[in-house]
């Protein structure tokens, strides 16, 4: 499609899913990998996730970024070490353009935070990569075809407002 026809691309960008330590960071970082800063780009999810003991301080903290969403993103130059998972309710501006929801339960609070408002929703499932079973290398595998499920509807998407045209180059190892 010619350039000249698409659509203006969204001001803000939100993806949505259910702990935001997996699917929904990973949206935000592969967005952010294509466009750089030209759209603001979050994510969050509908629950905290659950605490965990940090040896170090001895003391519960929330988990952050699950550790192989960390590493095959890792894998395309994405850093997710510094992200903490949000929910709906500590998002710092709820004005959004377009909520991308990437569970059913996702759908249906980013359909409840639309309402009365001009926010475009679009629904991508995408399935939990951590139902995986398996050893190491069969969990990394369902990881990346996570990742690279998000990568090309990402590129589909946005791909018009990419960088550079190596950043959609279909040999690009995804």
């Amino acid at each position: 499609m010619p350039t000249d026809l698409l659509p203006p691309p969204p001001g803000a960008v939100l993806f949505a899913c259910n702990f935001n330590q997996v699917r929904s960071p990973m949206a935000e970082a592969l967005l952010k990998q294509l466009i750089g800063d030209r759209v603001y780009v979050d994510s969050c999810g509908l629950r905290r996730p659950a605490m965990v003991h940090d040896e170090v301080r001895d003391e519960d903290v929330e988990a952050g970024v699950d550790p192989f969403a960390q590493t095959v993103m890792a894998e395309l130059g994405c850093d997710l070490s510094r992200h903490r998972p949000k929910i709906f309710a500590d998002l710092e501006d709820s004005s959004f353009d377009l909520v991308v929801s990437l569970t059913p339960e996702a759908q249906h609070r980013a359909v409840e935070l639309a309402r009365g408002r001009a926010a475009d929703i679009e629904y991508w499932p995408t399935q939990d990569p951590t139902l995986t079973d398996g050893s190491r290398e069969a969990r990394l595998a369902a990881y990346r075809q996570v990742r690279d499920g998000l990568a090309r509807r990402i590129a589909e998407r946005f791909g018009g407002l990419a960088r550079s045209p190596i950043d959609l180059a279909p040999d690009r190892a995804l």
